[in-house]
């Protein structure tokens, strides 16, 4: 193995891992805020920046890993909590719909011919919309399904994601911004080369 290819093994890894220690973060800034039944995170950001710093593949292992993390019992999920109790919480579909959000945002900034701050701006925002879509229909799901409170419509559930969705307006469009900024930055010290440039 070339001394090349085990340094950008080794920075993938530092940077996944990383990502993985930011979602725990993430998780329990402001989990202490709870509208219904779903808690305020910073983890959407972080999934978003995962995706679009890391790319598709490594975005999408540092949730994987976070979500491992979570479900063998260390408590890196909202409010402290772990296990595999998680499974059948209303809130589970978020933590799914992380590994997707990280790897659509970062595949649809790798298909892009030209790095611009637009092409961030549309793959940040498509992994908001996949989160908010994913979770929030699990969420309804799972009120009717496994938890027996058949009596929470879909709208509530919907009109509960309100609050959260300016919040997670503003960082998806903080994250765009930022990660087009540091982006080459970013994957020039994983070793890769770019031939296009951030407008």
């Amino acid at each position: 193995m070339s001394t090349v290819k085990r340094r950008i093994q080794t920075v993938d890894l530092v940077l996944v891992a990383m990502f993985a220690a930011l979602m725990a973060i993430g998780a329990n800034l402001t989990s202490f805020l709870v509208i219904g039944s779903v808690p305020i995170t910073m983890q959407t950001l972080f999934a978003i920046l995962a995706g679009a710093l890391l790319g598709s593949k490594m975005g999408s292992l540092a949730m994987i890993i976070y979500l491992l993390i979570g479900l063998v019992g260390f408590p890196v999920f909202a409010q402290f909590s772990g296990g595999l109790r998680t499974l059948v919480s209303p809130t589970f579909g978020f933590l799914l719909s992380f590994i997707m959000v990280a790897f659509v945002t970062g595949l649809i900034i790798e298909k892009s011919k030209r790095k611009t701050l637009a092409t961030f701006l549309v793959a940040c925002f498509v992994g908001l919309i996949i989160n908010y879509v994913v979770g929030t229909h699990y969420m309804y799901y799972a009120f009717q399904f496994l938890t027996g409170l058949e009596a929470v419509s879909y709208q509530v559930v919907w009109a509960w994601m309100a609050a959260p969705a300016v919040k997670d307006i503003i960082l998806t469009f903080f994250a765009a911004v930022l990660s087009s900024r540091i982006y080459f930055a970013v994957n020039q010290r994983r070793g890769k080369s770019f031939s296009n440039q951030v407008a």
